[in-house]
């Protein structure tokens, strides 16, 4: 029976009528009145919130940060008894933490669309982490495989935004080798006969080759090259001998680039 007759005062319109849904702009962080920070996203007919740190809806599950760290810790506990080869997961411990990883999923989805970097980097570390543990452990082999076929799609988050956080630091550098590691993992996955992996895969390295010439583009121009530019400028404007004085420098720098 969905009606009891009596009246609540408990309407939802007048909260949600003060952050008005709009699909362009509805995920936000606030400090609430404790101080913490949350992240907060506006649905057509709801609010979600996440927590920024430790599991994203705030519960301690066996009296840990996450389902994932208490099956952790069991594990380690297994391994300084010597029963590391007795450790497993059973099907009720891995749905746990494929429920628990969803959590995870969808806050890193909306910390990439804010472009959290960092936190993005922490919670597909993260998940990636939950990955490998679940795929050794697991007692049937459809858990073992069950979610390796998104991995290629968390690996291209995870190599997008940890190389954004390297363009951060100004290293370019670093930021390509990341997105070639990343790459490279994928294209070393083993094959699964399920269309989301490859799609996942295709797309993935279609997204990172795109992302590195993106990369290349914006690297900063080298001592050389920003010489090599302004020869061309020279030569084009005939201000001969600004050209020569710059072949000369051109010159000399690749002798000591060599000598290097």
């Amino acid at each position: 029976m969905f009606g009891t007759g009596v009246a609540m005062d408990s309407d939802l319109k007048p909260f949600l009528d003060s952050w008005p849904y709009d699909p362009d702009d509805c995920i936000r962080v606030i400090t609430l009145a404790d101080g913490r920070e949350v992240l907060q996203v506006r649905l057509p007919l709801g609010i979600e919130q996440y927590n920024l740190d430790g599991r994203p809806d705030g519960s301690r599950p066996h009296g840990a940060e996450s389902a994932l760290d208490h099956y952790l810790a069991r594990l380690e506990e297994a391994r300084k008894s010597g029963a590391e080869a007795g450790f497993r997961l059973d099907p009720d411990e891995c749905v746990e933490m494929f429920n628990e990883g969803v959590l995870y999923y969808y806050r890193y989805l909306h910390l990439f669309q804010l472009k959290d970097w960092a936190r993005t980097v922490r919670d597909t570390v993260r998940n990636l982490k939950f990955f490998d543990f679940v795929h050794e452990y697991a007692t049937r082999g459809e858990d073992r495989q069950y979610l390796e076929q998104w991995r290629p799609y968390v690996l291209r988050i995870h190599a997008v935004a940890a190389a954004m956080v390297a363009m951060g630091e100004n290293n370019h550098h670093r930021a390509l080798a990341l997105v070639h590691e990343a790459a490279e993992a994928i294209e070393a996955l083993p094959d699964i006969d399920e269309d989301t992996f490859r799609f996942e895969r295709h797309r993935s390295m279609e997204a990172l080759h795109d992302l590195t010439e993106e990369i290349q583009k914006s690297k900063p121009l080298s001592e050389l090259e920003q010489l090599e530019n302004q020869l061309l400028e020279a030569v084009t404007a005939e201000r001969y001998e600004r050209a020569a004085e710059l072949r000369d420098r051109i010159r000399n720098l690749r002798q000591t680039e060599k000598q290097v």
